[in-house]
Protein backbone atom coordinates (compact mmCIF):
# COMPACT_ATOMS: atom_id res chain seq x y z
CA UNK A 1 0.00 0.00 0.00
CA UNK A 2 1.20 3.36 -1.27
CA UNK A 3 1.46 5.13 2.24
CA UNK A 4 3.06 8.40 3.85
CA UNK A 5 4.57 8.34 7.64
CA UNK A 6 4.14 10.97 9.71
CA UNK A 7 5.94 11.94 12.78
CA UNK A 8 4.06 13.26 15.84
CA UNK A 9 5.88 15.01 18.63
CA UNK A 10 4.30 15.05 22.45
CA UNK A 11 6.44 18.21 23.27
CA UNK A 12 5.37 20.67 20.10
CA UNK A 13 1.80 19.41 19.37
CA UNK A 14 1.82 19.63 16.16
CA UNK A 15 2.08 17.13 12.75
CA UNK A 16 5.15 16.62 10.93
CA UNK A 17 5.93 14.88 7.54
CA UNK A 18 9.08 12.12 8.90
CA UNK A 19 9.69 10.53 5.31
CA UNK A 20 6.72 11.25 2.09
CA UNK A 21 7.19 7.81 0.85
CA UNK A 22 5.16 8.10 -2.18
CA UNK A 23 6.87 10.85 -4.51
CA UNK A 24 6.00 10.26 -8.44
CA UNK A 25 8.38 10.79 -11.08
CA UNK A 26 5.60 13.06 -12.84
CA UNK A 27 5.11 14.64 -9.55
CA UNK A 28 7.89 16.28 -6.99
CA UNK A 29 6.87 17.47 -3.61
CA UNK A 30 10.37 19.05 -2.78
CA UNK A 31 10.23 22.15 -1.62
CA UNK A 32 12.16 24.80 -3.62
CA UNK A 33 12.76 28.57 -2.94
CA UNK A 34 11.06 31.17 -5.37
CA UNK A 35 13.50 33.57 -6.09
CA UNK A 36 10.52 36.35 -7.71
CA UNK A 37 10.16 39.40 -8.39
CA UNK A 38 7.04 41.61 -10.05
CA UNK A 39 8.94 42.16 -13.81
CA UNK A 40 7.49 45.68 -14.32
CA UNK A 41 6.41 48.26 -11.56
CA UNK A 42 5.08 50.06 -13.50
CA UNK A 43 2.44 48.29 -14.23
CA UNK A 44 1.50 47.92 -10.49
CA UNK A 45 3.14 44.90 -10.11
CA UNK A 46 3.77 44.51 -6.26
CA UNK A 47 4.23 41.56 -3.26
CA UNK A 48 2.72 42.12 -0.40
CA UNK A 49 2.68 39.60 3.26
CA UNK A 50 -0.63 38.02 4.16
CA UNK A 51 -1.04 36.95 7.54
CA UNK A 52 -4.01 34.34 8.85
CA UNK A 53 -6.56 35.49 10.68
CA UNK A 54 -5.54 33.45 13.94
CA UNK A 55 -2.02 34.75 13.68
CA UNK A 56 -0.74 35.54 17.53
CA UNK A 57 -3.64 34.42 19.45
CA UNK A 58 -2.78 32.07 22.40
CA UNK A 59 -3.82 28.70 20.28
CA UNK A 60 -2.17 25.24 19.30
CA UNK A 61 -2.37 24.46 15.35
CA UNK A 62 -4.85 22.07 16.31
CA UNK A 63 -7.48 24.76 17.74
CA UNK A 64 -6.61 26.97 14.69
CA UNK A 65 -7.70 24.12 12.68
CA UNK A 66 -10.63 23.87 14.43
CA UNK A 67 -11.49 27.31 13.99
CA UNK A 68 -11.37 27.47 10.50
CA UNK A 69 -13.12 24.71 9.73
CA UNK A 70 -16.10 26.41 11.56
CA UNK A 71 -15.43 29.62 9.19
CA UNK A 72 -15.22 26.78 6.82
CA UNK A 73 -18.61 25.47 7.23
CA UNK A 74 -20.35 28.76 7.57
CA UNK A 75 -18.68 29.81 4.44
CA UNK A 76 -19.61 26.86 2.70
CA UNK A 77 -23.38 26.63 3.66
CA UNK A 78 -23.72 30.48 2.84
CA UNK A 79 -22.72 29.50 -0.69
CA UNK A 80 -25.12 26.60 -0.93
CA UNK A 81 -27.79 28.73 0.27
CA UNK A 82 -27.05 31.48 -2.30
CA UNK A 83 -26.80 29.30 -5.52
CA UNK A 84 -30.31 27.30 -4.27
CA UNK A 85 -31.76 31.20 -3.69
CA UNK A 86 -30.57 32.40 -6.42
CA UNK A 87 -32.13 29.12 -8.70
CA UNK A 88 -35.46 29.53 -6.77
CA UNK A 89 -35.27 33.78 -8.07
CA UNK A 90 -34.75 32.28 -11.57
CA UNK A 91 -37.48 29.32 -11.87
CA UNK A 92 -39.59 32.51 -10.67
CA UNK A 93 -38.15 34.68 -13.69
CA UNK A 94 -37.08 37.53 -11.25
CA UNK A 95 -33.76 39.55 -11.62
CA UNK A 96 -30.87 37.89 -9.21
CA UNK A 97 -26.88 38.41 -8.64
CA UNK A 98 -24.01 36.21 -8.58
CA UNK A 99 -22.69 34.51 -5.33
CA UNK A 100 -20.46 36.24 -3.29
CA UNK A 101 -17.88 34.49 -0.92
CA UNK A 102 -17.37 37.04 1.48
CA UNK A 103 -14.98 37.02 4.29
CA UNK A 104 -11.65 35.15 4.73
CA UNK A 105 -8.36 33.35 6.17
CA UNK A 106 -5.42 36.02 5.26
CA UNK A 107 -5.04 39.56 5.63
CA UNK A 108 -3.21 42.08 4.08
CA UNK A 109 -2.06 45.02 4.90
CA UNK A 110 -2.16 48.28 2.45
CA UNK A 111 -2.82 52.01 2.82
CA UNK A 112 -5.31 53.95 0.89
CA UNK A 113 -5.65 57.98 0.16
CA UNK A 114 -3.13 61.04 -0.34
CA UNK A 115 -1.71 61.45 2.49
CA UNK A 116 -1.80 57.57 2.48
CA UNK A 117 -3.58 56.07 6.15
CA UNK A 118 -3.15 52.10 6.61
CA UNK A 119 -5.73 49.11 7.23
CA UNK A 120 -6.03 45.59 6.93
CA UNK A 121 -8.15 44.17 4.79
CA UNK A 122 -8.89 40.37 4.51
CA UNK A 123 -7.80 39.05 1.26
CA UNK A 124 -10.65 37.04 -0.97
CA UNK A 125 -10.40 35.38 -4.26
CA UNK A 126 -14.50 34.38 -3.82
CA UNK A 127 -15.53 37.73 -4.28
CA UNK A 128 -14.43 41.04 -6.59
CA UNK A 129 -15.31 44.15 -4.79
CA UNK A 130 -12.66 46.31 -2.96
CA UNK A 131 -14.10 48.10 0.02
CA UNK A 132 -13.62 49.93 3.40
CA UNK A 133 -15.77 51.07 6.33
CA UNK A 134 -15.93 55.23 5.43
CA UNK A 135 -17.10 57.81 7.97
CA UNK A 136 -19.60 58.66 8.66
CA UNK A 137 -21.16 55.85 9.24
CA UNK A 138 -24.09 55.03 10.06
CA UNK A 139 -23.20 51.45 11.20
CA UNK A 140 -19.74 50.55 11.32
CA UNK A 141 -17.90 47.31 13.30
CA UNK A 142 -14.87 47.48 15.16
CA UNK A 143 -12.00 47.06 13.36
CA UNK A 144 -8.14 46.86 14.28
CA UNK A 145 -7.72 50.09 12.22
CA UNK A 146 -9.02 53.47 11.89
CA UNK A 147 -12.16 53.83 9.78
CA UNK A 148 -11.23 55.70 6.32
CA UNK A 149 -12.23 59.45 6.34
CA UNK A 150 -12.43 60.39 2.93
CA UNK A 151 -12.42 64.33 3.74
CA UNK A 152 -8.95 63.70 4.95
CA UNK A 153 -7.86 62.50 1.74
CA UNK A 154 -6.85 65.06 -1.62
CA UNK A 155 -7.11 62.21 -3.81
CA UNK A 156 -10.64 60.86 -3.22
CA UNK A 157 -13.14 60.83 -5.75
CA UNK A 158 -16.65 59.91 -6.54
CA UNK A 159 -17.73 57.95 -8.89
CA UNK A 160 -20.40 58.72 -11.43
CA UNK A 161 -23.02 56.78 -12.07
CA UNK A 162 -22.62 56.11 -15.96
CA UNK A 163 -18.58 54.72 -14.68
CA UNK A 164 -18.36 51.42 -16.16
CA UNK A 165 -17.24 50.21 -12.44
CA UNK A 166 -20.95 51.41 -11.64
CA UNK A 167 -22.61 49.30 -14.10
CA UNK A 168 -20.75 46.10 -13.01
CA UNK A 169 -22.14 46.79 -9.70
CA UNK A 170 -24.65 44.12 -8.83
CA UNK A 171 -26.38 46.36 -6.89
CA UNK A 172 -26.60 50.29 -7.26
CA UNK A 173 -28.96 53.00 -7.16
CA UNK A 174 -27.83 56.34 -8.79
CA UNK A 175 -28.17 59.36 -5.89
CA UNK A 176 -27.08 62.56 -4.81
CA UNK A 177 -23.35 61.55 -4.17
CA UNK A 178 -23.23 59.53 -7.48
CA UNK A 179 -23.02 55.80 -7.70
CA UNK A 180 -24.14 54.26 -4.72
CA UNK A 181 -24.02 50.22 -4.02
CA UNK A 182 -25.17 47.45 -1.80
CA UNK A 183 -23.15 44.43 -2.34
CA UNK A 184 -24.23 41.15 -0.17
CA UNK A 185 -22.36 37.90 0.68
CA UNK A 186 -25.71 36.33 2.55
CA UNK A 187 -26.68 35.43 5.54
CA UNK A 188 -26.93 39.13 6.15
CA UNK A 189 -23.11 40.11 5.39
CA UNK A 190 -23.10 43.29 3.20
CA UNK A 191 -21.43 46.61 2.96
CA UNK A 192 -23.26 49.64 1.31
CA UNK A 193 -22.05 53.00 0.57
CA UNK A 194 -20.83 55.23 -2.10
CA UNK A 195 -17.96 53.78 -4.90
CA UNK A 196 -15.02 55.95 -5.56
CA UNK A 197 -11.73 55.88 -6.67
CA UNK A 198 -8.80 56.41 -4.58
CA UNK A 199 -4.56 55.85 -4.48
CA UNK A 200 -4.08 52.56 -2.89
CA UNK A 201 -0.49 51.66 -1.99
CA UNK A 202 0.58 48.35 -1.73
CA UNK A 203 3.75 47.30 -0.06
CA UNK A 204 6.01 50.47 -1.54
CA UNK A 205 3.96 50.68 -5.09
CA UNK A 206 1.39 53.28 -5.41
CA UNK A 207 -1.60 53.16 -7.34
CA UNK A 208 -4.48 55.72 -8.26
CA UNK A 209 -7.97 55.47 -9.25
CA UNK A 210 -8.73 52.17 -7.98
CA UNK A 211 -12.42 51.82 -7.52
CA UNK A 212 -13.50 50.49 -4.06
CA UNK A 213 -16.31 50.54 -2.41
CA UNK A 214 -16.73 53.49 1.02
CA UNK A 215 -18.64 51.64 2.60
CA UNK A 216 -20.91 53.85 5.36
CA UNK A 217 -23.24 50.61 6.60
CA UNK A 218 -21.34 47.53 6.60
CA UNK A 219 -22.71 44.51 9.29
CA UNK A 220 -22.11 40.81 9.61
CA UNK A 221 -19.94 37.92 10.79
CA UNK A 222 -16.10 37.79 10.20
CA UNK A 223 -15.32 41.05 8.79
CA UNK A 224 -14.03 42.89 11.52
CA UNK A 225 -10.64 40.96 11.66
CA UNK A 226 -9.72 43.33 8.91
CA UNK A 227 -11.14 46.57 8.16
CA UNK A 228 -12.38 46.00 4.85
CA UNK A 229 -12.12 43.41 1.98
CA UNK A 230 -10.06 42.82 -1.40
CA UNK A 231 -11.73 41.14 -3.91
CA UNK A 232 -8.95 38.86 -6.06
CA UNK A 233 -12.09 36.97 -7.83
CA UNK A 234 -12.58 37.18 -12.10
CA UNK A 235 -15.17 39.95 -12.26
CA UNK A 236 -14.44 43.63 -13.39
CA UNK A 237 -14.69 45.38 -9.62
CA UNK A 238 -11.96 42.81 -8.28
CA UNK A 239 -8.12 44.38 -7.73
CA UNK A 240 -6.98 42.02 -10.43
CA UNK A 241 -9.32 43.36 -13.19
CA UNK A 242 -8.58 46.59 -12.40
CA UNK A 243 -4.89 46.51 -12.85
CA UNK A 244 -5.23 44.82 -15.82
CA UNK A 245 -2.25 42.23 -14.37
CA UNK A 246 -2.69 38.65 -16.67
CA UNK A 247 -1.20 37.13 -13.80
CA UNK A 248 -1.45 36.97 -9.78
CA UNK A 249 0.08 34.37 -6.91
CA UNK A 250 -0.18 33.56 -3.33
CA UNK A 251 1.82 30.91 -1.40
CA UNK A 252 0.83 30.23 2.17
CA UNK A 253 2.54 29.15 4.84
CA UNK A 254 1.84 25.74 6.94
CA UNK A 255 -0.63 25.33 9.64
CA UNK A 256 2.40 24.34 11.29
CA UNK A 257 4.18 27.78 11.01
CA UNK A 258 3.27 30.64 13.99
CA UNK A 259 3.72 33.49 12.78
CA UNK A 260 3.33 34.93 15.91
CA UNK A 261 6.98 34.09 16.95
CA UNK A 262 8.47 36.40 13.54
CA UNK A 263 8.44 33.79 11.38
CA UNK A 264 8.25 34.87 7.50
CA UNK A 265 4.23 35.30 6.72
CA UNK A 266 2.02 33.82 3.33
CA UNK A 267 2.93 35.82 0.66
CA UNK A 268 0.53 37.95 -2.22
CA UNK A 269 2.20 38.63 -5.74
CA UNK A 270 0.51 40.59 -8.27
CA UNK A 271 2.03 39.92 -11.71
CA UNK A 272 4.71 38.53 -13.51
CA UNK A 273 6.86 36.09 -11.64
CA UNK A 274 10.64 35.32 -12.81
CA UNK A 275 11.21 32.05 -10.77
CA UNK A 276 14.03 29.83 -11.31
CA UNK A 277 11.81 26.58 -10.54
CA UNK A 278 12.84 23.78 -13.52
CA UNK A 279 9.65 22.90 -15.66
CA UNK A 280 9.25 20.00 -13.92
CA UNK A 281 8.03 21.35 -10.70
CA UNK A 282 5.09 22.72 -12.10
CA UNK A 283 1.86 21.55 -12.38
CA UNK A 284 -0.89 22.83 -14.71
CA UNK A 285 -4.27 22.75 -15.07
CA UNK A 286 -6.69 25.01 -16.98
CA UNK A 287 -9.16 27.68 -15.15
CA UNK A 288 -13.00 27.33 -16.51
CA UNK A 289 -15.46 29.57 -16.70
CA UNK A 290 -18.69 28.94 -14.85
CA UNK A 291 -21.16 31.77 -16.94
CA UNK A 292 -23.65 31.54 -13.75
CA UNK A 293 -21.19 32.30 -11.15
CA UNK A 294 -18.65 33.99 -12.90
CA UNK A 295 -16.52 35.41 -10.11
CA UNK A 296 -15.05 32.08 -9.15
CA UNK A 297 -11.98 29.84 -9.92
CA UNK A 298 -13.37 26.26 -11.21
CA UNK A 299 -10.59 23.34 -11.83
CA UNK A 300 -11.44 20.76 -13.64
CA UNK A 301 -11.09 17.61 -10.85
CA UNK A 302 -11.24 14.65 -12.86
CA UNK A 303 -10.57 12.14 -10.29
CA UNK A 304 -8.93 11.23 -6.82
CA UNK A 305 -6.53 8.17 -5.55
CA UNK A 306 -6.16 7.31 -2.07
CA UNK A 307 -2.98 4.97 -1.67
CA UNK A 308 -3.12 2.70 -4.71
CA UNK A 309 -6.44 2.92 -5.71
CA UNK A 310 -8.40 5.06 -8.12
CA UNK A 311 -11.78 5.82 -6.24
CA UNK A 312 -14.75 5.01 -8.83
CA UNK A 313 -15.72 8.62 -8.76
CA UNK A 314 -18.37 9.67 -11.57
CA UNK A 315 -17.35 11.48 -14.33
CA UNK A 316 -19.85 14.06 -14.17
CA UNK A 317 -19.85 14.59 -9.77
CA UNK A 318 -17.51 17.34 -10.18
CA UNK A 319 -18.37 19.06 -13.37
CA UNK A 320 -20.45 22.17 -13.67
CA UNK A 321 -24.23 21.70 -13.74
CA UNK A 322 -26.32 23.95 -16.41
CA UNK A 323 -28.01 25.51 -13.75
CA UNK A 324 -24.59 26.77 -12.24
CA UNK A 325 -24.47 24.27 -9.19
CA UNK A 326 -21.69 21.91 -8.78
CA UNK A 327 -18.07 22.19 -10.19
CA UNK A 328 -14.87 22.32 -7.97
CA UNK A 329 -13.41 25.75 -7.15
CA UNK A 330 -10.21 26.89 -5.69
CA UNK A 331 -10.75 29.27 -2.86
CA UNK A 332 -7.65 31.02 -0.16
CA UNK A 333 -10.54 31.89 2.04
CA UNK A 334 -12.04 27.84 2.72
CA UNK A 335 -9.66 26.37 5.43
CA UNK A 336 -10.53 22.64 4.66
CA UNK A 337 -11.52 21.23 1.17
CA UNK A 338 -14.86 20.05 0.77
CA UNK A 339 -15.97 17.33 -1.84
CA UNK A 340 -19.04 16.35 -3.03
CA UNK A 341 -20.92 14.21 -0.47
CA UNK A 342 -21.12 10.98 -2.49
CA UNK A 343 -17.14 11.20 -3.32
CA UNK A 344 -15.97 12.64 -0.17
CA UNK A 345 -18.21 9.06 1.35
CA UNK A 346 -15.92 7.00 -1.14
CA UNK A 347 -12.93 8.57 0.12
CA UNK A 348 -13.65 8.08 3.50
CA UNK A 349 -14.15 4.42 2.89
CA UNK A 350 -10.81 3.84 1.24
CA UNK A 351 -8.80 6.04 3.85
CA UNK A 352 -10.19 4.11 6.70
CA UNK A 353 -9.57 0.83 5.15
CA UNK A 354 -5.72 1.68 4.14
CA UNK A 355 -4.96 3.19 7.61
CA UNK A 356 -3.78 0.60 10.81
CA UNK A 357 -5.58 3.01 13.11
CA UNK A 358 -8.84 2.96 15.19
CA UNK A 359 -11.31 5.77 13.89
CA UNK A 360 -12.13 8.51 16.84
CA UNK A 361 -15.62 8.11 17.04
CA UNK A 362 -16.54 11.04 20.06
CA UNK A 363 -17.33 13.70 17.18
CA UNK A 364 -15.33 16.26 19.41
CA UNK A 365 -12.92 17.52 16.60
CA UNK A 366 -15.51 19.14 14.26
CA UNK A 367 -14.25 17.19 11.28
CA UNK A 368 -15.71 14.04 9.59
CA UNK A 369 -13.01 11.82 10.04
CA UNK A 370 -10.39 11.21 12.76
CA UNK A 371 -8.16 8.43 13.90
CA UNK A 372 -6.90 7.68 17.87
CA UNK A 373 -3.06 7.97 17.44
CA UNK A 374 -0.96 5.21 19.21
CA UNK A 375 0.51 5.59 22.70
CA UNK A 376 3.35 6.91 23.42
CA UNK A 377 6.76 4.59 23.41
CA UNK A 378 7.93 6.87 25.88
CA UNK A 379 10.75 8.78 23.40
CA UNK A 380 8.75 11.45 22.90
CA UNK A 381 7.59 11.00 19.40
CA UNK A 382 5.58 8.64 17.32
CA UNK A 383 5.09 7.86 14.01
CA UNK A 384 1.81 6.90 11.80
CA UNK A 385 1.59 5.64 8.29
CA UNK A 386 -1.60 6.89 6.18
CA UNK A 387 -2.32 6.36 2.61
CA UNK A 388 -0.70 8.84 -0.33
CA UNK A 389 -3.59 10.86 -1.45
CA UNK A 390 -3.61 12.45 -5.28
CA UNK A 391 -5.83 14.71 -7.32
CA UNK A 392 -6.23 14.24 -10.74
CA UNK A 393 -6.93 17.61 -11.93
CA UNK A 394 -6.90 18.14 -16.34
CA UNK A 395 -3.44 18.22 -16.83
CA UNK A 396 -2.23 17.48 -13.61
CA UNK A 397 -1.86 15.27 -11.00
CA UNK A 398 -1.06 16.75 -7.17
CA UNK A 399 0.67 13.91 -5.16
CA UNK A 400 0.01 16.36 -1.80
CA UNK A 401 2.56 15.88 1.25
CA UNK A 402 0.95 14.13 4.47
CA UNK A 403 0.70 17.42 6.25
CA UNK A 404 -1.40 19.13 3.49
CA UNK A 405 -4.47 16.74 4.05
CA UNK A 406 -3.68 15.02 7.67
CA UNK A 407 -3.41 16.92 10.97
CA UNK A 408 -2.63 16.16 14.06
CA UNK A 409 -2.14 16.57 17.35
CA UNK A 410 -1.16 14.40 20.18
CA UNK A 411 -2.25 16.27 23.13
CA UNK A 412 -5.85 15.40 22.16
CA UNK A 413 -4.83 12.12 20.76
CA UNK A 414 -6.00 12.56 17.48
CA UNK A 415 -5.10 12.61 13.47
CA UNK A 416 -7.96 13.66 12.03
CA UNK A 417 -8.20 14.34 7.68
CA UNK A 418 -8.63 17.93 6.50
CA UNK A 419 -11.63 17.53 4.66
CA UNK A 420 -14.96 17.41 4.50
CA UNK A 421 -18.81 16.69 2.23
CA UNK A 422 -20.78 19.40 0.58
CA UNK A 423 -24.06 19.63 -1.92
CA UNK A 424 -23.89 21.82 -4.51
CA UNK A 425 -20.39 22.58 -4.64
CA UNK A 426 -16.87 21.49 -3.94
CA UNK A 427 -14.01 23.61 -3.12
CA UNK A 428 -10.30 22.76 -2.93
CA UNK A 429 -9.40 24.63 0.21
CA UNK A 430 -6.17 26.24 1.88
CA UNK A 431 -5.20 23.68 4.08
CA UNK A 432 -4.40 21.91 0.59
CA UNK A 433 -2.57 24.65 -0.66
CA UNK A 434 -0.17 25.02 1.92
CA UNK A 435 3.65 25.10 0.68
CA UNK A 436 2.74 26.03 -3.12
CA UNK A 437 2.83 29.15 -4.97
CA UNK A 438 -0.93 28.94 -6.46
CA UNK A 439 -0.15 30.78 -10.06
CA UNK A 440 -3.37 32.07 -11.76
CA UNK A 441 -2.75 33.04 -15.25
CA UNK A 442 -5.73 34.90 -16.57
CA UNK A 443 -4.99 35.22 -19.81
CA UNK A 444 -3.45 31.60 -20.73
CA UNK A 445 -6.43 30.62 -18.58
CA UNK A 446 -4.44 28.28 -16.40
CA UNK A 447 -3.72 27.54 -12.69
CA UNK A 448 -0.15 26.39 -12.03
CA UNK A 449 0.89 25.00 -8.49
CA UNK A 450 4.82 24.77 -7.57
CA UNK A 451 5.97 23.33 -4.61
CA UNK A 452 7.44 26.24 -2.66
CA UNK A 453 9.23 27.18 0.84
CA UNK A 454 6.70 29.98 1.57
CA UNK A 455 8.00 30.35 4.81
CA UNK A 456 11.34 31.24 3.00
CA UNK A 457 10.22 33.71 -0.05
Amino acid sequence: MASVRLLFSTLLFTIFCLQLLFLSPTLSTSRRVLHNHVTDQNEAGFRVALTHVDSGKNMTKFERLQLGVKRGNLRLERLINNMMARLSVESSSQVTSPVHAGNGEFLMNLAIGTPPETYSAIMDTGSDLIWTQCKPCTKCFDAPTPVFDPKKSSSFSKVSCSNSLCKALPTSDCGSDGCEYLYSYGDYSSTQGILATETFMFDKVSVPSVGFGCGEDNEGSGFNQGAGLVGLGRGPLSLVSQLKKSTFSYCLTSINDDTSSGNPSSTLVMGSLESQIANDSVFTTPLIKNPSQPSFYYLSLQGISVGNVDLPIKKSTFAINSDGTGGVIIDSGTTITYLEESAFDMLKKEFVSQTNLNVDNSGSTGLDLCFELPSDDGSGEMSIEIPKLVFHFDGASLDLPGENYMIGDTNAGVACLAMGGSSGISIFGNIQQQNMMVVHDLEKETLSFIPTKCNQL
